[in-house]
């Protein structure tokens, strides 16, 4: 102890004599220039991993199939050479997703003693369980609509039972839909899309089973149905049901007069269900922040495609390659920065999601089943589906674009941001002409980033527009323009360096009411 009070007396002393210099400077580490990373991403590298992954090889990575499984594969190993690991232990890149791929089913119903035949009269859409069903009460819902602010749910109590829907929307005095105010078609009255949202409210409600008329589908969906099952075929591939008990029929219009002319309708129904269990993959890589760890940004693509159809591979290069091999090279893009000792502040997910041809599985498996992060913490999601080529239907203006979905639905902020980052880096044309919430063509519903919107997680979709090569065998990747490619990748790097890095996550200042 002396000895060091000895010691610091003499440095004392010789300092104030000038006789030495205690402090030392310390050079400061300059700050990331992004553009040095976003610079990694070239039109070769885009080109050399999609040449590889929309080949014939991969089989058209149709969901749960041999080419599919040879997609993962690919994936796993990119990361695994970029040294980018999984928010798994070990070398385990895969989130399981569990689906099955239902036999059609014919059912038995009657209405008050009547009965109808199967798919003359009926079809079963969906069936989660096997049903025996001895006369029950119908509760009447209307057009099936539950929205903000019209609900033919309100003060009706339809937990466990079954439920009566048509199709259509009302409208109000001026001839517009109640729940938009305009004329175009809302989700209510838009063809499938109506089928699912229908669906969703009487699963939301509580109901058991929705017994919905629509004339028109039911015309067209009863002869496909009926060859299905004639023929053993299976169905669409879904989501391994969570739901223990919820049925989906499609009844034609004598079956609607029987009950809407009923004064209190009494259904029997009954119904076998078989199913084929069906396994894929979520394809997940993770690089955790350094200050705000808990916090995460999604950056999704959907991995598969079409498959092998009539013996011609559906190679899907633009859809949804383009958007695949784009997350490859933001991941190392990142990479390259944390080897040179700049680790993002936030964390980071690359999600590469199944089944989003069937009906977006993958990404609702991860956001409704099984979030591996949860959705509270999640930023953003920066969903990839589609640019790697030209909308012929752009007439006009630069070929130097991209369509930009949904980045202002629920944060305001994250719009402006998006549009900062665009003028300072990248100067691509950011088109909104799909983000009109009246567009028919729908598209902020049909991509993986709905399934974090519907949670409000702010999402911008990035998307090129269709092509006469869309859901075609000629969807390769000669076709590709890889420049745009190029340009379109780094304007997302660089969307997704401001988010993992800026001081504070996006506010969402227009949440959806659940």
């Amino acid at each position: 102890m002396k000895k060091n009070i000895l010691t610091l007396s003499l440095a004392v002393i010789l300092t104030a004599c000038g006789g030495t210099k205690t402090e030392t400077s310390v050079a400061k580490k300059p700050k990331a220039n992004p553009e040095d990373y976003a610079a990694t991403i070239t039109q070769e590298d885009l080109k050399k991993h999609l040449y590889k992954y929309a080949s014939d090889e991969f089989e058209g990575r149709n969901t749960g199939e041999k080419g599919q499984k040879m997609a993962v594969e690919y994936l796993k190993n990119q990361y695994l050479a970029l040294g980018i690991g999984s928010p798994y232990n070990g070398d385990d890149y895969f989130q399981e997703v569990p689906l099955e791929k239902p036999s059609v089913s014919s059912a038995q119903i009657s209405v008050d003693g009547q009965a109808f035949e199967a798919f003359k009269d009926h079809i079963v859409l969906s069936l989660s369980k096997s049903l025996d069903v001895k006369a029950s009460e119908i509760v009447n819902v209307g057009y099936g609509i539950d929205s903000e602010n019209y609900s033919d749910y309100k003060d009706k109590n339809v937990k466990g039972k079954i439920v009566f829907a048509k199709a259509g929307e009302p409208k109000d005095v001026n001839g517009n839909y109640v729940t938009s105010g305009t004329t175009e078609d809302t989700k209510w009255t838009n063809g499938r899309q109506s089928l699912s949202s229908k669906r969703n409210a009487a699963i939301d409600n509580g109901a058991k089973t929705l017994i919905y008329f629509d004339g028109g589908l039911f015309t067209r969906y009863a002869p496909f149905y009926q060859r299905q099952a004639e023929s053993g075929s299976s169905g669409r591939l879904s989501l391994k049901s969570a739901n223990d008990e919820f049925a989906f029929i499609m009844v034609n219009e004598s079956v609607s007069k029987a009950i809407e002319n009923s004064s209190n309708p009494k259904i029997t129904i009954s119904a076998e269900r078989k199913a084929e269990e069906v396994m894929s993959e979520n394809v997940v890589a993770f690089i955790k922040g350094t200050e705000k760890p808990d916090e995460i940004l999604v950056i999704s693509a959907h991995l598969d495609h079409e498959g092998i159809k009539d013996g011609e591979v559906y190679n899907g290069a633009d859809d949804d390659g383009s958007g695949t091999v784009a997350i490859l090279e933001i991941a190392e893009a990142f990479q390259k920065a944390i080897k040179d000792g700049y680790q993002p502040k936030r964390s980071i997910l690359f999600l590469h999601v199944t089944g989003e041809e069937k009906g977006l599985l993958g990404s609702r498996y991860y956001t409704d089943i099984d979030p591996i992060f949860p959705l509270k913490n999640t930023v953003a999601d920066l969903n990839i589906d589609m640019i790697g080529r030209i909308d012929p239907k752009r007439k006009e203006g630069d070929r130097n674009y991209v369509y930009l979905i949904g980045s202002d639905k629920l944060s305001t902020e994250l719009h402006n941001l998006s549009e900062d980052v665009n003028k300072k880096y990248t100067n691509v044309e950011l088109d909104y002409t799909f983000n009109d919430e009246n567009d028919k063509n729908r598209y902020y519903y049909r991509s993986d980033h709905y399934n974090f919107a519907k949670n409000n997680v702010p999402v911008i979709f990035y998307f090129n527009g269709t092509h006469d090569d869309y859901h075609r065998p000629s969807d390769t990747p000669d076709k590709i323009e890889y420049d745009l490619l190029e340009n379109r990748t780094r304007l997302v790097f660089h969307t997704a360096w401001e988010l993992a890095n800026r001081e504070n996550r996006p506010v969402v200042d227009k949440p959806i009411e659940k």
